[in-house]
């Protein structure tokens, strides 16, 4: 038979009858498939399967492995490849480039790991599923013979939200530039104040959507660009006094901020400032208690102390020792559900690492919980 890629030969029904017989009472084998988590199966040296875990049958769909067992993956999986000729499994014109079967080839010939990322389309109750397989060959010798141990892990959801980000933030860059460049038309044009403001905004958000693709994309992604400028302690109050009037998080619940700033000014980049501040605010706020309490308050005060300008934000809860031991640990959280554990970890992060400041926080029964975050009055 004629192959495009793998070889199509197969192991004879004997033979194979006596491979599965093997990895299925060989207790190595048995130990790996019950206690590794993920996808694993067990293929001989011809690609066909001879053992397989619950979490693989449970992924074909199947609910003995008697219906899969001497098949090739692809045939398996029911890809849109398998029986695209006679050889089966790993020798289309489409297999060449196949993640999946290039580990597997790989493995095989150089008698090491391979892994690949597979992006794999099958059939399933009669539609095409697309989906992304990270698939790990690796070869092992027992008994003289040898097998190969494939690892897969389902990273669908991950590679469709890498890509979305990618077309997001790519999408957005360009929208923006757009608006900034249009705000500053209107401002040159009008000098008006709501100009001016759709031109602050404008930059703004900029700022938000770079710092946002910075926190996702840590270990490849710039740091993003401050934009310095000085800005005066009571101009700050005025912008978080003004955000949090209508924040839905505030709502009835009571906030209080001084009418007076310190007179000083500093030169630092107000976005990533603000983001600081507006994020120790709303954790306090998600805190506090919502009944009529005085103490259900949120208090926010700026105070000049040697040579820095210090923002602190008080609630009267009590961060129990545990917690505030990893507040600001990446990925942690007290609160339950997916894409948590960001919020205290980027104050820290945008704080000291990006404005050069030093964000910390006390808790006790008798104080409550204070955020601290303090710049200094020199260049950023």
């Amino acid at each position: 038979m004629h192959s495009y890629f793998a070889s199509p030969e197969r192991t004879d029904e004997e033979t194979l009858a006596a491979e599965i017989d093997f990895a299925g009472r060989n207790p190595v084998i048995c130990g790996l498939l019950s206690s590794v988590g993920g996808m694993l199966a067990v293929l001989d040296e011809h690609r066909q399967l001879v053992a397989l875990n619950d979490e693989f049958l449970q992924m074909l769909g199947v609910d003995h492995p008697a219906h899969v067992l001497g098949l090739r993956p692809g045939e398996a999986l029911h890809c849109l490849h398998a029986h695209k000729e006679p050889g089966g499994c790993g020798t289309s014109k489409y297999c060449s480039t196949c993640g999946a079967a290039i580990a597997i080839v790989s493995s095989l010939k150089q008698d090491e790991p391979e892994e690949r990322l597979c992006a794999f389309s099958a059939l399933k109750d009669g539609k095409t599923v697309d989906a992304a397989l990270l698939v790990k060959s690796r070869p092992i010798h027992m008994e003289e013979k040898r097998f190969l141990l494939l690892f897969v892990q389902d990273v669908t959801r991950q590679q469709q939200r890498a890509a979305l980000e990618r077309t997001f933030f790519h999408d957005m860059n360009s929208m923006l530039g757009l608006l900034a460049g249009a705000a500053e038309l209107m401002v040159q044009d009008e000098h008006t104040q709501l100009a001016e403001m759709v031109q602050r905004t404008s930059m703004r958000l900029a700022k938000e959507v770079a710092v946002h693709r910075y926190l996702i994309e840590q270990s490849t992604a710039a740091l993003p660009e401050l934009t310095l400028k000085e800005v005066s302690a009571q101009e700050i109050l005025e912008e978080l006094r003004s955000f949090f009037a209508s924040y839905t998080v505030a709502y009835q619940k009571e906030m209080y901020f001084p009418e007076q700033a310190p007179a000083t000014s500093i030169r630092t980049d107000l976005s990533l400032l603000l983001r600081v501040v507006c994020n120790m605010i709303t954790n306090a706020l998600e805190a506090c208690c919502t009944d009529a309490d005085p103490n259900a308050g949120v208090k926010v005060w700026l105070e000049q102390e040697n040579g820095e300008l210090v923002f602190r934000v008080w609630n009267a809860q009590v961060i129990p020792t545990d917690t505030a031991r990893r507040i600001f640990q990446l990925h942690f959280s007290t609160k339950g559900g997916e894409g948590r554990g960001i919020g205290a970890y980027s104050m820290k992060l945008l704080g000291e690492k990006l404005l050069g400041g030093a964000v910390s926080f006390t808790s006790s029964t008798q104080e409550g919980t204070v955020f601290r975050f303090a710049l200094p009055l020199g260049t950023v």
